[in-house]
């Protein structure tokens, strides 16, 4: 059995959360949610407005925890919501400063219609990895928490990543 770990970042409604945890009960992998050091402040429109300019940027916010030893584990599942057509700059920075050499990487990524180039950039900066099972999952384009792809969808994704870690 490999050794697994799940890295999120989730914001506004917890719907990367939701899944993370999703995997992690299917699992039992290792959990670590990422935030960024200096809380967003402002109003959700503010703070859209802040991310935007992060995510052209390429801005990198400092994340707690600052270091995640994932020597010990052979997969990493990484999951991120949708900003701007891309991951969350929180996830940008994880991905930056790790070194995936010789692991497995699972990105996900959560949205609310917009997918982006979400899955290609994270895989681009799973520098060494092999990357397997990307998967996206679908919210209401309303930025609430209501599911829209298909739960069965959900389950069989997950049940191939058991099939990767056990």
């Amino acid at each position: 059995m490999s050794k697994t770990l799940i890295v999120y970042y989730s914001y506004t409604n917890g719907n990367t959360k939701r899944i993370a945890e999703m995997i992690q009960k299917k699992t039992g992998a290792d959990i670590i949610r990422i935030d960024t050091a200096e809380p967003y402040k402002g109003t959700y429109r503010q703070i859209s407005d802040q991310g935007k300019r992060e995510c052209e940027t390429g801005f990198m916010p400092d994340i707690t925890p600052s270091e995640i030893d994932i020597s010990p584990y052979d997969t990493v599942i990484v999951g991120t919501p949708t900003w701007w057509y891309t991951m969350a700059p929180a996830v940008l920075t994880f991905m930056r400063i790790t070194d995936f050499s010789d692991k497995t990487v699972i990105p996900f990524m959560t949205n609310g219609g917009w997918r982006g180039k979400v899955i290609e950039n994270m895989t681009k900066e799973a520098n060494g990895a092999t990357v397997k099972l990307p998967f996206e999952v679908k919210f209401d384009s309303d930025g609430g928490d209501i599911l829209e792809t298909p739960m069965e969808d959900i389950e069989k994704w997950t049940n191939d990543i058991y099939g990767i870690v056990i």
